[in-house]
């Protein structure tokens, strides 16, 4: 299984509460990562602990360029953020080096997959013993 991994223990509140539903990664990732894909979530850092937050799929796969993101792709990546320089800020201090608005990022959306949700029954889904 795939991992989508984040370094920053500041993302564990806000993946677990729904809250970050995409990540903004630097350069075209589409090769690595495809739509229905099922993934890890994982916060840690190389060689050391990963705790899992949940098991994902992957909803959509963009590639474009920095300038091209909308506000509400920098919100899903980061529910703090609006704006391209607070992105671009970020992702500079993640990757270690300048970025621009030309630069080409990667957005990858995803849904944590739930085994049970609540309410959820084989009625709402039109199967089963659904009477119309």
């Amino acid at each position: 299984m795939q991992v989508l991994n984040f370094y920053s223990r500041i993302f564990a509140d806000q993946l677990k509460r729904g809250r970050k539903t995409a990540t903004i990664r630097l350069g075209d990732k589409s090769h690595k990562y495809r739509k229905n894909q099922a993934v890890l979530v994982t916060i840690g850092y190389q060689f050391s602990p990963r705790e899992k937050i949940f098991d994902a799929v992957i909803d959509a796969v963009e590639v474009k360029r920095v300038r091209d993101l909308s506000p509400r792709d920098i919100e899903h990546d980061n529910p703090e953020f609006r704006r391209h320089d607070e992105l671009i800020h970020f992702l500079e201090q993640i990757y270690g080096r300048t970025v621009t608005q030309d630069d080409i990022v990667t957005v990858v959306r995803f849904s944590q997959i739930i085994t049970h949700p609540p309410g959820f029954t084989d009625a709402r889904l039109g199967i089963g013993g659904a009477q119309n």
